[in-house]
């Protein structure tokens, strides 16, 4: 009773806050957000026909002098077959935008800019260049298969097994594991080569295992299931992917 005789309201915070700490929180909210240095495009393609667009860009500085006509900025896409898009007019602001191409492309790039004055273009920034998905499923049957350790990280992946610059890690990986399934007891492997199998955890059984599972697949079902998915709908499936391994 006497503790409940001690309650109160109290019109300021009980706990007293340190003068860095409210210096540093009212600070916080009063910064204006903070952008790189030089402007970023960076595009993605999500499927055959669509592209996303993130861009991070101080646009009050870009526009400290003079605001675009129409008050938008405009998103161009250059096709590396020459072939002309239409440009799409985005908010500046949102910082994303999905581009839907009205023709199939090997490989495009996305431009930002805008229009001051009217009939004149001001380019921002360029995005890296991107390869377009294929429109139908590949035709080509030969694929390298590799079981991926999820426990290491990438990059000890990469500093396991040594991948050069110029070739996917995945390759890599299912090259060393083709020759390890191959050699039978380990009569063809090094004892580096061997060191390695044994820091990734993975049984020369198990890999075998893996690739007869993919041996079995009936290629014709997954094919028939990979156009459904494309021509379906241009976002992800609704039912994970499963399995051990990986093929390319």
């Amino acid at each position: 009773m006497k503790e409940r005789n001690t309650f109160h309201i109290s019109r300021k915070p009980v706990v007293p806050v340190a003068e860095d700490e409210q210096s540093n929180a009212l600070s916080s909210d009063l910064k204006p957000r903070r952008f790189d240095s030089s402007p970023h495009l960076i595009a993605i393609a999500r499927d055959p026909s669509t592209m996303f667009a993130y861009w991070n860009i101080d646009w009050p500085s870009i526009f400290k002098n003079a605001a675009p006509v129409d008050r938008q900025v405009h998103l161009r896409v250059h096709c590396a077959d020459g072939l002309e898009e239409k440009e799409a007019a985005v908010e500046p602001m949102a910082g994303m935008h999905y581009v839907t191409l009205s023709q199939r492309h090997r490989a495009c790039r996305i431009e930002i800019g805008y229009y001051q004055p009217a009939d004149i273009w001001n380019s921002v920034v360029m995005s890296n260049e991107v390869r377009m998905p294929p429109a139908e499923p590949s035709e080509v049957e030969h694929v390298d298969i590799a079981t991926i350790p999820f426990h290491l990280r990438f990059q000890q992946l990469v500093d396991l097994f040594a991948a050069p610059n110029d070739d996917a890690v995945a390759t890599v990986i299912s090259r060393f594991q083709t020759r390890a399934v191959s050699s039978g007891k380990h009569q063809t492997l090094s004892s580096e080569e061997r060191k390695i199998l044994q820091e990734t955890g993975i049984a020369v059984s198990e890999l075998a295992e893996a690739r007869h599972a993919f041996d079995q697949i009936d290629r014709e079902k997954v094919k028939r299931r990979g156009e459904a998915l494309l021509g379906a709908s241009p976002t992800s499936p609704s039912r994970g992917f499963s399995g051990i391994s990986a093929g390319s």
